[in-house]
């Protein structure tokens, strides 16, 4: 758990000294994400934590420099289903580079030409109405003088006041003060759609289309319309997916092999066939005209929580990238044609879900446990690999850094539980032998989503202090097929704090962990496991809540946002035939069973948990006098981005655990716990 004995000096657990603080890890908060080619360069966005959480957009010139193509206060981020999306697109025009983007501000869509000198221009207006217009996914149709792209209108002040169609944006500039002259290409019958994909030559476009109470990753629709001269779409007719059949991408491949298509009736030209990925087997595998390419019990595909998210692209040659894998993830070069599989090489365990191709090379964003998240490149014919952007470098010395052990524990009923355990470690320092160290349970959000194998600061931050974290991938969670995720289906706030509690009792009983020092820690869905757990009682000796789901009427009653309004028929069950289990499960209405300290951190702008449910929340263990902190964060939505919030957050989350588990950790301000 640290250096070797007789070079290093013996603490206590959670008192070791580290170079990993507050102010290190916030700086590396935040990963590249939406990369794509613009010519020969490769483009991404890419978080800046100290600049009030803002997101840039940068650009790799031919001769390798990097640059910011937007200063601030340009904040390239879609605010479409809250959680937002593909938010950029640029295409090179004449001598010069077009860049349109959705301005996390006022959500309008912006044009830039970044060598003209100019400010960016809006082409969209701004609507007073509810939420506004927002835009996602767009893409450029330079032929068109267009911009297509999902558009989400509110047309009211209630969260649900909201519809969402494809639209095509002139480029020109005149629908910045005229909603009229935004073209719409599709009806608004379905609630949810993703941005299209056109075939090579434009005649054809496939999309995603779901309604509520279905959440994407329970059942969508594979949509396929002809793209008619003057540039509308026509009739679209059902391709592929169902309700029962989660098809979490869509795209057109060419055939290298020269067979036609069949992508319903009529099929598509010859040269581009249906490529989408459905979890039909029990697990998202690749589908080309409806036969599987490469049939594994692996995931090529994943949680649709944002539009734009691509877990394949299919090159011109025929070959297709792919992100893969059970658990881990991979990158690799699909052949259609054989059903070879061959990985990328390189030290990633870990592939977002963003690609993108130009030829023979391939685009994405990756991590292991010893870096942080970068911008890699693939040669598609060797399989070399190299970064290309935001590249690791150590901010510390790396044995300070965890080393995770992937383990599967056993749950109720025998059922596998999978997590990531993160002992302590400390190139200098070691434990006491009389003395186990504390550990922190940490339940990922979601709760439809996985925990990624990478290095994380904020993990670091704990472990090289000598307090150990177990990551947990409870029953529900992606990666490991349908079957697993089903598992949470009626079930949350039962199978979760089962799993996350078995996790914890399992390292006491190992001899790994202190069974009197178990906390737990988990934001959004996760913060709804992590307040459950504290209610339920027996094996935590305290917790942090972070920008939780608490109050689950009010989540299914105008609560919260319209993509989420309905996640709890299927989490829990359909309010009205199961009124009592709301209830019974709602951490707003059994807070007063809470007896342990907690910390409760919450922004004051998040719309998706909204922090009414943490007043409310707090209005129950107030008369019990338990120990407990509730921070606010001006300026914080859903998730922390600001420097200055993940300090201090994690700064009274150490805090919290001193007082509690008796730590003595040099140079952190004590957290006030009232009463």
């Amino acid at each position: 758990m640290g250096a070797t004995e007789g070079e290093a000096r013996v603490l206590p657990y959670g008192s070791w000294p580290s170079p990993v603080d507050a102010a290190l890890a916030a700086a590396h908060d935040g990963r590249p994400e939406y990369v794509g080619f613009v010519g020969d360069e490769v483009w991404w966005t890419a978080p800046r934590p100290a600049e009030n959480g803002r997101r840039t957009l940068v650009r790799r010139r031919a001769d390798g420099a990097q640059e910011s193509v937007l200063p601030p206060p340009w904040n390239v981020r879609s605010r479409v289903v809250e959680y937002g999306g593909q938010p950029w697109a640029a295409a090179v025009r004449g001598d010069e580079v077009l860049v349109v983007f959705a301005h996390f501000a006022d959500q309008r869509l912006y044009a830039h030409e970044p060598g003209s000198g100019g400010a960016p221009r809006p082409l969209t207006p701004v609507s007073t109405v509810g939420g506004g217009l927002r835009w996602a996914e767009p893409q450029l149709l330079l032929g068109r003088d267009e911009v297509w792209c999902v558009l989400e209108e509110f047309t009211g002040e209630g969260p649900g006041d909201v519809r969402r169609v494809l639209a095509a944006v002139p480029l020109d500039g005149s629908a910045a003060d005229d909603r009229a002259a935004v073209r719409e290409l599709t009806d608004d019958r379905r609630r949810f759609v993703t941005g299209p994909r056109l075939t090579r030559d434009g005649r054809r476009a496939a999309w995603l289309a779901w309604d509520h109470p279905r959440m994407p990753w329970e059942g969508t629709e594979v949509l396929v319309a002809d793209v008619t001269p003057d540039g509308a779409l026509g009739a679209a007719r059902v391709a592929a997916g169902g309700p029962q059949e989660s098809v979490a991408q869509v795209d057109w491949a060419p055939a290298a092999d020269g067979r036609a298509g069949t992508a319903g009736e009529g099929g598509p030209p010859a040269d581009d066939r249906l490529l989408y990925v459905s979890d039909r087997s029990g697990w998202w595998n690749l589908y080309r005209d409806h036969e599987p390419l490469c049939p594994r019990q692996e995931e090529f595909g994943g949680a649709l929580w944002k539009p734009g998210l691509r877990w394949f692209a299919p090159l011109d040659d025929g070959l297709i990238a792919v992100v893969h894998g059970r658990g881990t993830t991979a990158l690799g070069i699909l052949d259609p044609q054989t059903g070879e599989l061959a990985d990328a090489a390189g030290p990633w365990t870990e592939f977002a879900p963003t690609l993108a191709v130009r030829g023979d090379r391939v685009v994405a964003v990756a991590a292991s446990p010893r870096s942080g998240y970068e911008v890699v490149e693939i040669d598609a014919r060797t399989g070399r690999s190299r970064v290309v952007g935001a590249a690791h470098h150590d901010p510390v010395d790396p044995a300070h850094y965890p080393e995770p052990r992937v383990r599967t524990f056993a749950g109720p009923g025998g059922r596998d539980v999978h997590a990531y355990v993160h002992p302590p470690r400390h190139p200098g320092v070691v434990g006491p032998d009389d003395e186990l160290p504390p550990y922190v349970v940490w339940a990922h959000g979601g709760p439809t989503d996985r925990t990624p194998l990478v290095l994380d600061l904020e993990i670091a931050y704990f472990t090289s202090r000598g307090i150990g974290v177990a990551e947990v991938d409870y029953g529900g969670s992606t990666g490991y097929g349908r079957e697993y995720r089903e598992r949470l289906r009626e079930q949350w706030g039962v199978v979760d704090v089962e799993d996350c509690a078995a996790v914890a009792l399992a390292l006491a009983e190992e001899g790994l962990a202190d069974r009197a020092r178990l906390a737990i820690r988990g934001g959004s869905a996760g913060g709804w496991t992590a307040a459950v757990s504290l209610i339920r009682g027996g094996v935590y000796a305290c917790g942090v809540i972070r920008y939780p789901v608490l109050d689950l009427v009010g989540w299914a009653t105008g609560g919260t946002h319209d993509f989420e309004s309905h996640y709890p028929d299927s989490l829990i069950g359909p309010l009205a035939e199961t009124p009592a289990r709301y209830a019974e499960r709602s951490p707003v209405e059994h807070a007063d069973r809470i007896t342990v300290p907690f910390l409760l951190l919450q922004g004051l702008d998040d719309v998706i948990c909204p922090p009414a449910q943490c007043e409310r929340f707090l209005d129950r263990p107030a008369g019990r006098r338990v120990p407990h902190a509730y921070l606010t964060f001006v300026g914080e939505g859903h998730g922390f981005r600001q420097a200055a919030t993940t300090v201090r957050a994690l700064e009274a989350e150490l805090s919290l655990y001193a007082q509690v588990f008796g730590l003595h950790p040099p140079g952190v301000p004590r957290l006030e716990l009232a009463p």
